[in-house]
């Protein structure tokens, strides 16, 4: 069976049911790994996603047919994009929709920001995998709790530098 081609676009408030949906399935993971079913992404109401869907800069869905499938959030903080909540369903993990929606964030932003950060937990091989695959490096790591520490990663997003003779004859 092969899977529906997965679509890339932005996310509405009227999407923020079927977002915090897939956010709950896939971070449950994560709970469970860190011992800690309370982490924020498992404990936002549908009305505090749609709330953020409403204010952030960018939020982008990732759709297979009719199902949404991942989704991740975006805003802007002078000139750094602040990337938080990636999320794929566990069946579609590991088929390179993580990868895309990063990818599509990037896109959308540059030119007008300097970088892209983010964070994600120590023990998150996977999360930090795909990082470092995307040319994120680690700045610093933040303990927060007894059981977790933040790895806080940056994307410099660098514009294509000119040739000083382009258009010259």
């Amino acid at each position: 069976m092969s899977a529906e081609p997965v679509l890339i676009e932005q996310a509405g408030p009227a999407d923020a049911g079927e977002i915090l949906t897939v956010q709950r399935a896939a971070y449950l993971t994560e709970a469970q790994l860190y011992g800690d079913p309370f982490i924020p992404p498992l404990v936002e109401s549908c009305d505090q996603v749609r709330q953020a869907i409403s204010g952030a800069a960018l939020v982008l869905k990732a759709t297979a047919g009719q199902r949404l499938v991942g989704a991740v959030r975006a805003r802007l903080s002078e000139r750094t994009c602040l990337i938080g909540r990636l999320s794929v369903v566990p069946d579609r993990q590991g088929q390179g929709i993580g990868r895309r929606l990063m990818e599509a964030v990037e896109e959308r932003v540059s030119g007008r920001v300097d970088a892209c950060v983010l964070f994600t937990g120590h023990l998150s091989d996977g999360n930090l995998r795909l990082c470092r695959r995307l040319g994120y490096t680690e700045t610093h790591r933040e303990r927060v709790a007894a059981h977790l520490t933040l790895v806080h990663m940056r994307k410099p997003l660098v514009q294509p530098a000119r040739s000083a003779g382009a258009g010259r004859q």
